[in-house]
């Protein structure tokens, strides 16, 4: 049995109906990663002891008829800024070296109370301040069918764990893009839930205004799961909507300037594979997206200062350049400015929201451009700069109007399809994922 072909729920079904162990499970996956000629640039830290001690209890509660879940003896993969239990704990960042928690941020205790394995910690960008996956200080993960290519960021070590076979589901964070944008690049389900749904408890932040969780997956079913196994909502998939029940609109203002070729010929063959569904789509004005987007540049720098600016300001140089002035550009947005900037935000959402009430959900490619080269962005950081900001323009505009999405993998490699929801209707945009990922991908 290929436990590395499959999906997280197909393999819990598995162990459900006893044709799979969980410790044969467990063992399979790690396994793989120790034979995997990459694994140490996809994990920083693999977690046997506690993989195998779970599995053993997960075989347990098999064999007796009390599995608690699911997910119950399924591997999962963690970004390396969820707390683990007396495993290391870094960030991605050479400033947090050794850091080592006393205790699982509260989504990996949910997960692992309702039965899943901790398998390892995953690579990310330092501090998660990046969109492109790049890490030169620790690893930079690899894009699997896109060698030399950037994995997406920063959950980069989440989506190559899950591509490569060597986890079936992984949980990353997404401030500004950062489940989206790797699951996009490697053609994977991504998940960025509403601001709030799941615990940041025992997370190590980046932007306490827009911090979220997320599942990058093989399926919906799989990010769904996760989701509730996490302490989020329970989605009930079978109510999924008809596709000829749907109406979305297009914001074609910012969302599709500037998308590369491929990117544009994905998206125009998605949206004509949905229409010929019946799916009914508009093409409407949003002054909005340019209006959020220009409070950005505050927003982000502003918090992100708060949590690591002064430690990565009094160690110049340890982290790398690119992703040191991003954070250092926060130090001059004053409180009054930023203030500023959130009550207009506010009112901006507000609007959007009034706009699209009659619509299920705004359509857009979830990154404007196929991965770049992992030389040319090390080679040029002026290049870096520009593709960073340019990878993260439709997924930021999710996270600065409080809102969900999920990406959806479309027939091009690295094309993702991204369905924004409104606020706190993650359940929906999970239906409509579940509706849509089989025409998208057709």
């Amino acid at each position: 049995m290929r436990f590395s072909e499959m999906s997280a729920a197909d393999i819990g079904r598995e162990i459900n109906s006893g044709r799979a162990d969980p410790i044969s499970v467990a063992e399979a996956f790690l396994d793989a990663i120790n034979g995997y000629a990459a694994s140490e640039e996809i994990y920083a830290r693999i977690t046997p002891d506690r993989a195998l001690k779970e599995a053993g209890e997960a075989r347990k509660r098999a064999q007796s008829g009390t599995r608690k879940g699911p997910f119950d003896g399924v591997p999962v993969s963690w970004k390396d800024l969820y707390d683990t239990k007396d495993v290391g704990t870094e960030s991605g960042a050479a400033l947090l070296k050794g850091r080592v928690p006393d205790k699982d941020a509260v989504v990996l205790k949910n997960a692992t109370d309702a039965g899943s394995v901790c398998i390892g910690k995953t690579h990310q960008t330092e501090f998660a301040f990046s969109g492109l996956g790049l890490n030169p200080n620790t690893a930079t993960p690899p894009n699997l069918s896109m060698p030399g290519h950037a994995p997406g960021g920063s959950s980069s070590g989440a989506a190559a764990s899950v591509a490569c076979g060597l986890a079936p589901i992984a949980i990353g964070s997404d401030t500004g893009g950062s489940v989206r944008i790797p699951a996009a690049w490697n053609s994977l389900v991504g998940m960025k839930t509403t601001h709030g749904l799941l615990s940041l408890e025992n997370v190590l932040a980046l932007c306490s205004g827009f911090d979220t969780v997320g599942p990058l997956a093989k399926s919906v079913e799989d990010a769904a799961l996760m989701i509730e196994m996490m302490g989020g909502c329970n989605t009930d998939l079978a109510a999924r909507p008809k596709p000829s029940d749907l109406r979305f609109a297009i914001v074609e203002i910012m969302a599709l300037e500037g998308c590369d070729t491929v990117q544009m010929a994905a998206f125009d063959q998605t949206v004509a594979n949905l229409t010929k569904a019946g799916v009914k789509i508009e093409r409407i004005s949003a002054p909005e997206f340019s209006n959020a987007s220009k409070l950005g540049p505050e927003l982000f720098p502003h918090e992100a200062w708060q949590s690591w600016g002064e430690l990565i300001e009094a160690n110049p140089g340890k982290t790398y350049g690119p992703v040191e002035k991003r954070f250092l550009q926060g130090k001059h947005v004053s409180k009054e400015q930023y203030d500023n900037a959130w009550g207009a935000l506010r009112k901006i959402r507000s609007s959007f929201f009034d706009r699209i009430s009659g619509f299920d959900g705004v359509l857009m490619p979830t990154v404007p451009i196929q991965p770049p080269l992992v030389e040319a962005l090390l080679a040029d950081e002026e290049l870096f700069t520009s593709a960073n900001l340019l990878a993260l323009r439709n997924t930021r505009f999710v996270n600065l109007l409080g809102s969900c999405a999920i990406t959806l993998p479309t027939a091009t490699y690295a094309a993702g399809l991204q369905i924004m929801g409104k606020p706190n209707e993650d359940s929906r945009v999970m239906q409509i994922g579940c509706a849509l990922e089989n025409i998208a991908s057709a």
